[in-house]
């Protein structure tokens, strides 16, 4: 088997190898003469993945394109890699499904909105930090959900991904069966950020778990979808039975993500900043700058982790 190559992985994301490779569970990939990854245009017959990423440490991943290309300038003047006014290129402009950019050791990439989306899109990054022998790689969500219990502008560190029902889990069906794989988040890592959030001292942070819906609206309680079979009294009840389960925030993506990176072999996080408190409202109502502001404070708490790790900070 090549290196960083394992089998030796349990249904529930959980590694019997200290290795901090990329684990590919896939004999099949060993038969392809070459492996294309279509959906970010790129592909080992075609590029050279080593020389390309084989340096990347650190990946972020949002589900905005034109979020994580300001990400990467914003980290660009932080790390004093360049100057962040200058254009950067997207690595995957030959399509328009996910968009990716690479400054110094780190590597931002879009995932779109949901589960199916982001579980596309980390099927081929794993697969990429894999052909470009990387090693001792931590990859970090930054995004933006809807709080329980928090005032908006909040940051959650994700502890561990639940369901709807709040179970610490993430089922796929597999050719027709029920595959169930577990969703906790590197605990070691969530202190690392907390600690970064506290040096920053510019709001507030919390650690709790995140619930992860298949849909924004029906399947997050809303009472403004186009459909609704259920009263303000149930939706409430709800919240509150999430809050009382440790549940801080919901957002759509957190449980194949950390599925997926526990089976990578990946040290993982989860930093979403929430912009409203669920139990008080459903709509987003916060002015643009306002909403602008709570979006880059993920961003800034992630940068001073990476800095941090660099030694720049």
């Amino acid at each position: 088997m090549a290196p960083g190559f394992t089998m030796e992985k349990k249904e529930d994301g959980q590694s019997t190898s200290k290795s901090a490779s990329i684990h590919l569970s896939n004999p099949h990939l060993q038969k392809m003469k070459e492996d294309i990854l279509y959906h970010f245009d790129l592909g080992t017959g075609t590029h050279d993945f080593p020389a390309l990423f084989g340096d990347v440490k650190f990946v972020c991943v949002g589900g905005s394109p034109s979020r994580m290309k300001a990400f990467t300038k914003y980290i660009t003047g932080e790390l004093g890699l360049g100057d962040p006014d200058a254009d950067i290129p997207n690595i995957c402009a030959g399509t328009d499904r996910y968009a990716m950019y690479k400054v110094g050791p780190v590597l931002s990439v879009s995932h779109g909105m949901g589960i199916p989306s982001i579980s596309i899109m980390l099927h081929e990054l794993i697969k990429l930090l894999y052909h470009s022998k990387c090693c001792n790689v931590t990859v970090i969500r930054i995004g933006t959900s809807g709080g329980i219990g928090l005032e908006p502008g909040s940051v959650v560190i994700t502890s561990q991904s639940v369901d709807a029902s709040f179970k610490p889990q993430f089922e796929q069906i597999i050719l027709g069966k029920a595959v169930v794989r577990g969703t906790q988040l590197d605990g070691e890592l969530a202190r690392e950020l907390m600690e970064c959030s506290q040096e920053i001292q510019e709001f507030k942070t919390v650690i709790g778990s995140t619930m992860c819906t298949l849909d924004f609206y029906e399947g997050q309680a809303r009472l403004d979808g186009a459909f609704c079979f259920y009263t303000e009294k149930e939706k409430l009840q709800y919240l509150q039975a999430a809050y009382d389960a440790g549940v801080r925030n919901i957002e759509m993506e957190s449980s194949v993500f950390a599925a997926m990176c526990n089976l990578g072999g990946l040290r993982a996080a989860v930093v979403c900043v929430t912009l409203l408190n669920r139990l008080e409202g459903d709509q987003i109502s916060s002015s643009h700058d306002v909403l602008v502001d709570y979006q880059q404070r993920p961003q800034k708490l992630v940068c001073h982790f990476i800095k941090k790790q660099l030694g720049k900070a």
